[in-house]
């Protein structure tokens, strides 16, 4: 009988499963899309029920798809999920107080400036390797305790719980409350060194620590798949089997196929769980201090492998965790952060109507030769790494009549470029590591036009590895070693294999001048929110 890992990867715009086998391959996947709310300029919302739905349709469609026979070929389940993205729920009833707020959502920016008044930008990066952002999760909670009617009062009754978005899949999957170290380090509430919750961090911004999970490694069994009362309260269980009396759903929610039968996913243990960009990472098999990964999906997000002692950025960087396997001693990364990525592609699509698919952008960017002399810096959260201004806004500079539609195309894809390049020249000088290559992954590096243009203007080869779907295999690799699926990582090294590589082409005076100009461009988004 076959043996399989499940990956549940929770992204920015849709919910997939995927089903690997022990070679690290794709046997199965599904994959639904979720609502993007905007409720005001600069607000981005989720709906965490429609999230949770949307987990167990896709569940159900890569058994259906696969019509396993027994539910126990599948030994464990990995979980990713889009990092910082903050939900607040009832413990009792498990539906969210409001909607998940998402980590592109910039209304804590008051919330943040009443912070740097007393310490600057800086105030908590020693303790938790972030700057003071609209990003994280810390401010995010705050807002919600603070905006939303009786949160604060029920936060101090116990009857709150807080999750990002590991963690209140974990809950509905089997009851336990709690997250990995590497989406803890991304609340900017958890100490680097202590690897807990930082009662100081916790005081100043009035967030009881009754809510917060607990905080456990990234590789090892959190719970099993409860076949009953999931989560004490949830709107639907994972296999459609109550075992309460008390909670009424309907029958085989993840039904129709022979593994259903015995209570669909019931008693697997979830036994992996890792932020995307260090699921990423860790699926690149970015094992040795020095390896890095760069992930071009919603935003566009590098990390580096710094081994067992955090870096401290002084080049605008974040000092994060990059993983930690069980007992092992925790690893860290510098990351570059970027908030726009894929994001302007779909923004050229439904806002713009430019095109009618995110894939058509290449060809339309291939009309035309060059950018005509526009620069698009897409700031539209404000600028991360390595600036972070929350009051930056979006510009295309250089327009001219000349400029039609292709070249707008061609200029968003080149943003990604350039923000990459200011990224990595950030990194090399923090870690003091000239990269030899960069190991690529995410939608957008099956664009060989991008590609080529980020090989020209880093001036180093980039490296897309045969199995693209690594943020889903990180969290597949963590939950096998958890269940002994794969031994150690040195068998998932073996795993790893090159399916493009890219070189520079571009000549160093073109390459300089391209990325002056960028620079130029910059600095046209600042300080436009007063």
């Amino acid at each position: 009988m076959a043996k399989y890992i499940g990956a549940i990867d929770q992204g920015t715009t849709s919910t997939r499963f995927i089903l690997f086998n022990h070679s690290g391959e794709v046997v199965a996947v599904d994959q639904k899309e979720h609502q993007q709310i905007y409720p005001k300029a600069g607000w981005v919302e989720h709906d965490a029920l429609e999230i949770w739905q949307n987990t167990q349709d896709v569940i159900q469609g890569v058994l259906m798809e696969c019509g396993l026979q027994s539910a126990s070929e599948i030994v464990a389940i990995g979980i990713t999920n889009q990092r910082e993205t903050t939900v607040l729920w009832d413990k009792q009833t498990g539906k969210p107080i409001y909607n998940a707020i998402v980590w592109q959502d910039t209304r804590t920016d008051v919330i943040i400036n009443k912070f740097a008044k007393q310490g600057g930008q800086d105030r908590f990066r020693k303790k938790t390797g972030l700057p003071l952002a609209t990003y994280f999760s810390g401010p995010k909670i705050k807002w919600i305790l603070e905006n939303v009617r009786g949160a604060k009062e029920k936060a101090k009754r116990g009857d709150l719980l807080f999750g990002n978005m590991d963690t209140w899949l974990i809950w509905n999957l089997t009851g336990e409350h709690v997250t990995d170290v590497t989406n803890a380090s991304r609340t900017m509430l958890m100490n680097l060194k202590t690897l807990d919750w930082d009662a100081e961090i916790l005081k100043a911004m009035g967030i009881p620590k009754n809510i917060l999970p607990k905080i456990k490694s990234s590789s090892e069994i959190y719970g099993y798949v409860n076949a009953g009362r999931v989560g004490g309260g949830s709107r639907y269980a994972l296999s459609g089997y109550s075992t309460s009396a008390a909670v009424s759903r309907p029958k085989n929610a993840l039904g129709g196929v022979p593994a259903a039968e015995d209570g669909g996913l019931s008693r697997i243990p979830v036994a992996g769980d890792l932020g995307d960009q260090q699921a990423a990472l860790f699926g690149q098999t970015c094992f040795k201090a020095g390896e890095a990964k760069n992930t071009y999906g919603t935003g566009c997000f590098m990390l580096m492998n710094t081994g067992d002692k955090p870096v401290q950025s002084k080049a605008g960087l974040l000092t994060t965790l990059a993983y930690k396997i069980g007992n092992q001693k925790p690893v860290y990364a510098l990351e570059g952060s970027i908030a726009i990525a894929g994001a302007l592609i779909q923004w050229l699509r439904d806002n713009m109507e430019l095109i009618q698919s995110s894939g058509q952008v290449e060809a339309l960017a291939k009309s035309v030769e060059d950018n005509g002399g526009i620069y698009f810096v897409p700031a539209f959260s404000g600028l991360y790494a390595p600036y972070w201004k929350s009051d930056a806004r979006g510009v295309i500079v250089g327009l001219t009549r000349y400029v039609n539609k292709g070249h707008i195309a061609r200029a968003s894809l080149e943003a990604t470029a350039y923000q990459t390049r200011e990224v990595l020249d950030a990194m090399e000088k923090d870690s003091k590591v000239k990269l030899k290559a960069l190991k690529v992954d995410g939608g957008m590096v099956f664009n060989e036009l991008l590609m080529q243009f980020q090989s020209d203007i880093l001036n180093v080869p980039v490296v897309r590895p045969k199995v693209a779907e690594t943020t889903a295999l990180g969290a597949a690799y963590a939950a096998g070693l958890a269940v002994g699926f794969w031994k150690n990582t040195d068998e998932l090294k073996k795993n790893w294999g090159r399916d493009k590589e890219w070189s520079p082409k571009m000549d160093a005076k073109r390459r300089g001048r391209l990325y002056s100009g960028w620079k130029k461009a910059v600095t046209r988004t600042f300080d436009w929110i007063e």
